[in-house]
């Protein structure tokens, strides 16, 4: 068979996620340690999936020394630095972001230098954000270091629906909503650029924590709202945004979560979105108050995770929201999950508060169940 050939039954078995017949398709004819680069590529694309990181890392390396201007190549190996924690070169790949064509539409093309991470007393520095509601939960608690470290004046731009999560995190001189009209500035920076320009380290993480707080006025109205419910409360995440690159990995069905009904604990769905309907369809025994339609925004959301007693979740934006706030989280995570992971551990030094629960083979969703259904029995037995 020629490469051609190759490299098109190859592509066919990836599409179809069949990654362990690729890889053996593909070995023979790079067994000699050279070969088509398309070829290597999708070994690279093969073997990922099933944990060999040190391998793909090697290959993707030796692509883009190959093919230096493929951004595509580039942010792929920006991904697995960063989940092998290699933050130092892992953020200066990870740049490359907005080089492809499905993160075009969301950079921003600021008529100005983007800073790097040096002092600029007496400028202004611009900070906006740029992806997910998760990312910016995440990233936020760099926005104070940003003008510790500029010395200059910063105004945040975020999404409206973050706004007031952020205003009462303070660390900034001014505040506008994305969409509306920034104040003059000399420089700017995406908030997941923040990590480049000041080189971030793991062990720069996590910082002051919490450093996001519920609102008082919801608090009080959602404690009253759950007030005489058996604790512990439990509130529940079963998917993520459908239109995530990576959503058929992370997200599961609410009727996966079966098993945890054995803990005697009161459940509060905050799921949002069209797997939100799922929650009228629980499994018998085990008690759901479907919160959805009372959630007008995360105000509410943030309240209902400060009163609950433990968040378990897939990978999703209230995981990074109840981390930022401090609170108890329990992370159910794919195989490979996303880079901020990282591999193996089952703590995050994003959150201190936050626990990992990680499938031991790719699509093992029951074994993740389970494990977490047997410390939340302990768990409850604690809190009853």
């Amino acid at each position: 068979m020629t490469g051609a050939g190759v490299g098109r039954q190859a592509q066919s078995l990836l599409n179809d996620r069949r990654y362990e017949e690729a890889e053996a398709l593909l070995r023979p004819h790079l067994a000699t340690g050279s070969g088509p680069l398309v070829l290597w590529r999708q070994l690279a694309t093969a073997i990922r999936p099933q944990g060999q990181i040190d391998e793909t890392r090697r290959i993707q390396e030796m692509l883009v020394s190959h093919m230096p201007g493929d951004y595509a190549l580039r942010f792929d190996l920006a991904e697995t630095l960063l989940l092998s924690g290699d933050f130092e070169r892992g953020w200066r790949e990870y740049r490359y972001r907005y080089s492809l064509p499905h993160t075009e539409r969301i950079d921003r093309k600021v008529q100005r230098p983007r800073w790097d991470g040096r002092e600029i007393a007496k400028q202004t520095l611009l900070i906006h954000d740029e992806q997910g509601f998760g990312d910016t939960f995440q990233f936020m608690r760099l926005v104070p270091w940003a003008r510790e470290r500029s010395r200059g004046r910063v105004v945040l731009e975020i999404n409206s629906e973050a706004l007031p999560l952020a205003r009462r995190m303070g660390g900034f001189d001014d505040i506008v909503a994305h969409g509306s009209l920034p104040p003059a500035f000399d420089c700017h920076c995406e908030m997941m650029s923040l990590p480049m320009a000041m080189g971030l380290k793991l062990s720069d993480l996590p910082g002051a924590m919490p450093y996001l707080t519920a609102d008082p006025q919801r608090l009080a109205l959602w404690r009253e709202r759950l007030q005489g419910l058996p604790r512990p409360l439990v509130a529940l995440v079963w998917a993520g945004r459908p239109t995530h690159p990576n959503d058929a990995n992370r997200s599961m069905r609410l009727t996966q979560f079966a098993p945890l009904a054995e803990a005697q604990a009161t459940f509060l769905a905050v799921q949002k979105g069209p797997a939100e309907a799922e929650a009228a369809t629980a499994t018998a025994g085990m008690k759901v108050m479907c919160l959805a339609k009372e959630i007008r925004d995360f105000e509410d959301t943030a309240a209902i995770l400060t009163v609950a007693d433990l968040l378990i979740s897939v990978d999703s934006s209230p995981v990074h929201l109840a981390g930022a706030l401090g609170r108890p989280v329990w992370v159910m995570l794919p195989f490979i999950p996303d880079w901020r992971w990282l591999m193996s551990r089952h703590d995050t030094p994003w959150y201190p508060s936050t626990r990992l629960f990680r499938q031991a083979r790719r699509g093992d969703w029951e074994g993740v169940i389970q494990a977490v259904a047997n410390k939340l029995k302990i768990f409850a037995s604690a809190h009853n």
